[in-house]
């Protein structure tokens, strides 16, 4: 290790650096009329020959702009774009010293609806009202770049080593290509599939439910929505990239995109198999579909997944093979009707063994526990989703979305425990094997109509939707418990467990909006919610002169139903201004629980009903164009389930019983959220603060009462009040472009207090629980050349208890990374990847520290059509997955398979012809 970080800093800093003097260009825009400056007006150099973009900055709330570049020795135009105003262009043969413009006059533009910006013109930067669109040929990527990679040139862009987008602070939830989905609005297939070439722009706003969006109301969202719209001339043709790749240990992967756009209709193909723990489609320029590559934190273990539209792609814990399908189609099927549709079989099938030891927390003592397993899990799943917009008429539109989901699951696992007592005395030896068949189906459906009146000051919006799911499984399962400290008789079981459990959720919602003034609407509504949930498990017991399981083991076997009713009239106000946005909804929710239980030949029923106030209240202030602050109240009423208000005392489980609570009272809770966003686009730097707490006037908390001689557990629920959350964080960007040179700063902070009280044998423990999560990164890049990017990701846990033996306990983990790219010319790319991770404090007989590197070397020829590609995977072998996690009672370390290191060979072949000819790509450089 010592030979090895000294080759990585020269590795990472193989470059020289060369460092030019820069010039500054500066002035004042103005309002020609009135005098008044202009914020956030476009300002940029273009050269004269190419309309290449020099450089470009935004003029700040003063209307000053300045601006760093490199001397400009040939004819170069000064562009400035501000929407409603006419653009100003000046042409100058040169630039070889600073240049202040002085005050700049910009001229109204009277026909503002038919402006035209001509496309070789278009500014870096647009903000158009509510949206912010960035002009995408004017951000450098590579020739094989995906669309994820174009977002994180963006300012004010972030993507995290989880993959999570941030734009000025505030989290994307939505990514629409065009406008519509691509695969599924959370658009994570879009990021990584799609090359970033055909991009056009990356337009940035609220997100907008389809009611809003319709009735051109403001966002009551906290997140935003990135559009990608394609270039006009990519918008016909066909592109895409198939892959294929093999390696040591077995070790494959392959994958493929086509793409057919015309107009409207666009029809995609995506397909994978590979047994790397990958989702599949990644088509990354550096690293495919490597788990691990570019060193995210959650497949740094060697398990990448994520779920879409409920479909999981790539796996979690140990290692998985997978094969998939995807089709999606978007089209206008026929006049004023717009279809999308997408369609995804998934197959995969998952090997782990893993480890665990736990300390339980109790008034007198704690309980140990240690135990080991294997498992393997086949699933397959079918997903077919499709949405149908019929503008009936300029002022009415319906909008349909059917989705159907069917898997099969085929899962068996093995494991093995022991438990010790306080004094550290083996208490008990547990083993136990499961084999499970599953399938499940679900259907649900949305209706929504909208309709406008004549004036656009009145609305009426109507949603019916509908869930239902039907889950049934059938197993085998042997349990063998050995006590070695009391003369409790041994338990052995051998079972035949089936279950039926079924769910179908019923809403429907009406609103009617009517406009008081321009800026005041009032709001009356209906909102109606009806759920029921039937929940049936059958455990027969091994006939043993028979082998058949015949007979049925009624103390173990039940049955439950469940039915709730909600009905909640409501009114509010809306204050829409051009700074204020203001939302308040509230009225009485009136709600009614019908739960049933059958056990033992007794039915046991339990009806309850409960009126309870509801509000909930949107209030965000821009101060500018990019400053903004935000408040959010939300009062919420939740019931129990049926097991958890049913006097019905379930003994399936060996070691512990459980009861529900006939006084359980419904979980009522405040939430408040509190944010405040601003992005300089003048000095490309960003901040973001935001706090948010949430308060249990009553909450249903587990109440456990342990028997110290065996070690068995009774289970309940309880009413408590008083438990509370804070969670808050802020976060700072920086870009600094000099030149060819281009640095990024981040800075971070995420943290979280929890008070949390319970029940442990019949007393109330208290757990008080802080965690922060500081971060900080830097990115330095140089033109077509290379790039280095460093992070610092520590964690740091700690929690204090009362009444307890235990007063404390915490944990630290650092985890540091570094990443370079180097570009040899056109045609070579060469990144490492590397991370240290060590956890402070972790069980006995776990590594608390381990080090991740991965390297990949990328040749491309055949007019850069091929990608040849050799990846190395955890060379120096240390991968592994130990983690802790600290709870309100107890301590929990847990240890998985991984990936170990593998060599893997690849070969990728790009498709480009738009208008039905080949396409000569040009890089964007």
């Amino acid at each position: 290790m010592k030979r090895l970080l000294p080759f990585l800093f020269s590795l990472f800093f193989s470059v020289s650096l060369f460092a030019q003097n820069t010039i500054a260009v500066n002035g004042k825009l103005l309002d020609k009329n009135t005098g008044s400056p202009i914020e956030s007006a476009t300002v940029y150099l273009s050269s004269v020959k190419d309309s290449t973009v020099i450089d470009y900055t935004i003029s700040d709330k003063n209307g000053i702009f300045k601006l760093e570049t490199k001397k400009i020795t040939q004819p170069f135009f000064l562009k400035i774009s501000y929407l409603g105003y006419q653009s100003l262009k000046k042409e100058m043969d040169q630039l070889t010293e600073n240049k202040d413009f002085g005050n700049l006059f910009l001229i109204e533009n009277e026909n503002v609806l038919n402006e035209v910006v001509i496309k070789s013109e278009a500014p870096p930067i647009r903000i158009k009202k509510d949206t912010l669109e960035f002009n995408a040929s004017s951000f450098k990527v590579r020739p094989d770049a995906n669309v994820e990679t174009l977002l994180k040139q963006l300012p004010g862009v972030v993507v995290d080593e989880e993959g999570k987008i941030t734009v000025n602070g505030k989290e994307v939830n939505q990514i629409l290509v065009n406008g519509k989905p691509f695969f599924d609005k959370d658009g994570k297939i879009a990021l990584q599939s799609l090359p970033a070439e055909i991009i056009n722009k990356v337009q940035v706003s609220d997100t907008k439910t389809k009611q809003q969006e319709l009735n051109k109301q403001a966002a009551t969202s906290e997140n935003v929505s990135i559009n990608l719209t394609i270039d006009k001339d990519k918008n016909k043709g066909l592109f895409g990239k198939v892959m294929a790749g093999m390696g040591t240990d077995n070790r494959y992967e392959s994958n493929g995109l086509l793409n057919y756009f015309k107009d409207k209709r666009k029809v995609s193909i995506l397909t994978s198999s590979n047994n790397i723990n990958s989702p599949g489609f990644s088509m990354n320029e550096i690293f495919d579909n490597m788990a691990g590559g570019r060193s995210r934190s959650s497949i740094s273990y060697g398990g990448s997944s994520f779920e879409t539209n409920g479909v999981r792609f790539g796996g979690g814990n140990g290692i998985t093979k997978s094969n998939m399908l995807g089709l999606n189609y978007t089209d206008e099927i026929i006049k004023k009707i717009d279809a999308s549709g997408s369609y995804f079989f998934t197959n995969s099938n998952t090997e782990n063994k893993s480890s665990n030891k736990s300390t339980t927390f109790l008034p007198t003592g704690n309980l140990f526990s240690e135990s080991n397993g294997t498992s393997n899990n086949e699933t397959n799943g079918h997903n077919l989703n499709m949405e149908f917009e019929y503008k009936i008429d300029s002022m009415t539109t319906v909008v349909i979305s059917p989705k159907f989901n069917r898997t099969k699951s085929d899962n068996w696992s093995e494991s093995s425990g022991t438990s010790f007592n306080t004094n550290g005395d083996l208490v008990n030896e547990s083993s136990n094997t499961y084999s499970n068949k599953s399938d499940n189906d679900k259907f649900s459906n949305s209706v929504f109509l909208n309709k406008r009146f004549k004036g656009n000051k009145q609305f009426l919006a109507i949603h019916l939707d509908n869930e239902n799911n039907k889950d049934e499984s059938y197993g085998v399962r042997t349990d063998t418990i050995v006590f070695k400290t009391t003369s409790d008789e041994d338990v052995k079981r051998n079972q035949n467990v089936r279950s039926k459990n079924t769910t179908d959720n019923y809403h429907a919602n009406v609103e009617f909006s009517n406009k008081i003034t321009d800026s005041l609407s009032i709001n009356l509504g209906f909102d109606f919610r009806a759920n029921s949930n039937l929940n049936q498990r059958e455990n027969y017991d091994l006939n043993t002169e028979t082998g058949e399981y015949s007979n049925l083991n009624a103390a173990q076997s039940n049955y439950f139903s469940n039915e709730n009713i909600f009905i909640r009239p409501q009114s509010g106000i809306r204050i829409q201004k051009n700074k204020l946005n203001v939302n308040l909804d509230a009225g009485p929710s009136i709600m009614r629980q019908n739960a049933y239980s059958s056990y033992l030949g007794q039915g046991i029923s339990l009806k309850k009903n409960y009126i309870v106030p509801y509000a909930n209240f949107n209030f965000r202030y821009r101060l500018n164009k990019s400053k903004s602050i935000g408040l959010y109240y939300n009062y919420r009423v939740d019931l129990p389930s049926a097991n958890q208000i049913l006097p019905v005392r379930d003994i399936s489980n060996p070691l512990s019983t459980f009861q529900g609570n006939e006084f359980l009272n419904p979980n009522k809770s405040h939430s408040v959220n509190m944010n405040f966003s601003a992005y300089d686009y003048a000095s490309r730097s960003g901040l973001y603060v935001y706090i948010y707490g949430n308060y249990y006037d009553n909450q249903s908390v587990s109440s456990v009462i342990y028997d110290k001689e065996n070690l068995k557990t009774s289970r309940t629920y309880e009413n408590i009040s008083g438990n509370y959350s804070i969670s808050g964080g802020a976060s700072w960007d920086k870009s600094i472009k000099k030149e060819s040179n281009l640095y990024k700063f981040s800075l971070g902070s995420y943290g979280s207090f929890g008070f949390n009280k319970g029940f442990i044998d019949g007393e109330i423990f208290e757990s008080k629980t802080l965690s922060l999560y500081p971060r900080a990164s830097f990115t330095y890049e140089i033109d077509k050349v290379f790039t280095l990017t460093t992070n610092y990701n520590p964690t740091y846990n700690i929690s204090k208890y009362t009444n307890y033996t235990i007063n404390s306990t915490s944990n630290f983990i650092h985890k540091v990374e570094l990443q370079t790219t180097n570009y040899w010319g056109e045609k070579w790319v060469f990144a490492n990847d590397f991370s240290y991770t060590y956890n402070s404090n972790i069980a006995d007989g776990y590594k608390k520290d381990f080090y991740l590197w991965n390297t990949s070397l990328a040749y491309s020829f055949y007019k850069n059509k091929l990608t040849a590609k050799v990846k190395v995977y955890d060379i120096l072998n240390q991968n592994q997955s130990a983690v802790r996690y600290i709870g309100p009672n107890g301590i929990y370390d847990y240890e998985n398979t991984v990936l170990k290191r593998y060599l893997m060979f690849s070969l990728a072949y790009k498709i480009n012809k738009f208008g039905g000819k080949e396409k000569k790509y040009k890089e964007r450089f």
